[in-house]
């Protein structure tokens, strides 16, 4: 059968051409219409431009804060053991992830097209052909997830409620809100965008007010009953050189698990780059508003531990589990007001950023779809019947109710956790490393901003770190789990090893035992959806 020659999805020499071109004049932000395809870029496709600085700014800020905060502290405590090593990892981790935000800046300026890592792997690992795209196909759908802001909303909803629920009531309510946020995305857009974009200025308020509750504290000691206060918290005397390392657990293996949750607290930096086809002066955007945003989400989140070990006895927040934000406002703020009322805020935000989640992650599915790299593509390719990613919806759905619902209750959010920054870690190093392959393969392209070469280090060094130190023992081989510690690395790269499989099935065995090869074509939808068929060319 033969097809017509069309633009390959992974020609590097083609890329670097489209991208060489586009960087090196100006860009008219007046057009919806882009310049020459890229990976990402369906022939014909056409965007929008509908995002400025501060739209670019609050998408990003309000990915980044959402439920981490109010839920990952108590087990960072408990990992770290002491206030000082907890801060510690707090500032190391904060460190990293402006490293990391750095490389995606430097991607970002460099390759200014919707899809963040997707594009960049696609962009800087052309060869084996398909390998990077089945990765990330295989990645976005099985870890592509979104339990743990659900878990946290059941959680919080319980805790305001005063009942004690069942491991089952648990899973039911989590999943029940994933499914009410994938019936609103999937059959209600307009509505869905409203409510998740009220949703996330309540999470940036919810953060705000937690760190103001900090300075009250420190400057002006109003703690309401003074009798519910630990007398070490209430005069400061935890936070003398000697106590604050008092307990400090340096673990290597315990205090990777610890960095992978300070990771998950600030994901979400890079996030404009997932859609700077629809923004105005994307160069601009990302060398701002990322930093911005950096600095934004450490003060609040600097602000906010030191609310907790000033309010809360260490023993407490070790304890705490997912709950330590709902203690924070019940000791400040009484059993009424602050056992019910910002749990309930809080589950709330948790629920914005399930919301926000979804439709990003809905939209990345449909996209991979679009390409080929799923099955079934002209179901989940389509915006019928209601105009939405229905498909790219189900698909995301399906693997998040599944890890909600099979896990023991009691380890199932430190596990997800862990089991999204492993394999996260993998893609971050591929990224890291890839970018200094583009520079000395193609030293002369046009770099609006280039990271420091010792950050870009400093990252490789610290995600080989990451992903060595979950196998080193922990102390009585007990982690932050009841489970083998290392549960979460082996499930994370066996799920990788299934797309590295995945893929030399469909790409290279398939076609060597049915004499054929795989070729691109673009066919038009009924719905007028752009996709790339993979289409199977036999003979030579």
């Amino acid at each position: 059968m033969g097809i017509q020659e069309t633009q390959p999805l992974l020609g590097a020499s083609s890329h670097s051409d489209a991208i060489s071109q586009s960087t090196t004049q100006p860009q008219d932000n007046t057009h919806d219409e882009l310049p020459a395809p890229y990976p990402d870029t369906l022939p014909g496709a056409t965007y929008r431009k509908s995002l400025n600085w501060s739209s670019a700014y609050i998408l990003v800020v309000s990915r980044v804060i959402g439920s981490g905060i109010f839920a990952t502290p108590g087990s960072i405590v408990k990992s770290a053991g002491s206030i000082g090593l907890t801060l510690l990892v707090w500032l190391v981790g904060t460190i990293l992830s402006a490293c990391g935000m750095a490389v995606s800046m430097e991607y970002g300026c460099m390759l200014p097209r919707s899809g963040g890592e997707k594009v960049y792997l696609e962009y800087t690992y052309p060869r084996p052909r398909f390998l990077a795209s089945s990765l990330i196909a295989v990645q976005a759908v099985l870890l592509g997830f979104t339990a743990s802001n659900c878990i946290i909303f059941s959680k919080y909803i319980f805790f305001a409620l005063g009942t004690e629920p069942t491991e089952s009531q648990h899973k039911a309510l989590a999943v029940g809100l994933l499914t009410v946020i994938t019936i609103i995305h999937g059959c209600f857009l307009k509505t869905g965008i409203y409510i998740q974009n009220i949703l996330g200025w309540v999470k940036i308020f919810l953060i705000g007010a937690m760190s103001l509750t900090g300075i009250w504290v420190v400057f002006l000691q109003l703690y309401g009953n003074t009798d519910d206060f630990s007398p070490g918290a209430k005069s400061g005397s935890s936070f003398s050189w000697d106590l604050m390392w008092e307990g400090s657990n340096w673990s290597w293996s315990v205090l990777s698990t610890a960095l992978f949750k300070v990771y998950y607290s600030y994901a979400g930096l890079n996030n404009v780059n997932n859609v700077l086809n629809e923004v105005h002066d994307p160069v601009g955007i990302v060398k701002t508003v990322c930093p911005t945003a950096l600095l934004t989400a450490g003060a609040l989140y600097t602000l906010a531990n030191l609310s907790y070990f000033l309010v809360i006895p260490l023993e407490e927040i070790k304890n705490s589990g997912e709950l330590v934000g709902a203690l924070l406002f019940q000791r400040l703020f009484g059993d009424h007001i602050g056992k019910v009322f910002f749990p309930l805020a809080i589950a709330i935000s948790a629920a914005g950023n399930v919301m926000v989640v979804t439709f990003a992650l809905a939209r990345v599915n449909q996209e991979i779809a679009r390409q080929g790299f799923l099955p079934w593509q002209n179901a989940l390719s389509s915006t019928r019947p209601f105009g939405t990613p229905l498909g790219g919806l189900i698909v995301h759905y399906i693997p998040s109710a599944l890890v909600i619902s099979l896990p023991p209750q009691g380890d199932v959010y430190n596990f997800i956790l862990d089991l999204e920054g492993y394999p996260g870690q993998i893609f971050a190093l591929s990224v890291t490393v890839g970018l200094l392959i583009v520079r000395y393969r193609e030293p002369d392209l046009v770099r609006p901003f280039k990271a420091w070469l010792p950050a870009v280090w400093l990252r490789v060094a610290v995600c080989l770190t990451l992903l060595i130190t979950p196998w080193i023992p922990p102390p009585n081989w007990q982690g932050d789990v009841d489970f083998f510690y290392a549960t979460y690395a082996i499930v994370g790269i066996g799920i990788l090893l299934f797309g590295v499989l995945y893929w030399y099935i469909w790409t290279v065995l398939l076609p060597r035992w049915g004499d054929y090869h795989l070729e691109e074509e673009k066919e038009i939808l009924a719905d007028g959806t752009s996709i790339i068929k993979l289409v199977r060319v036999y003979g030579g």
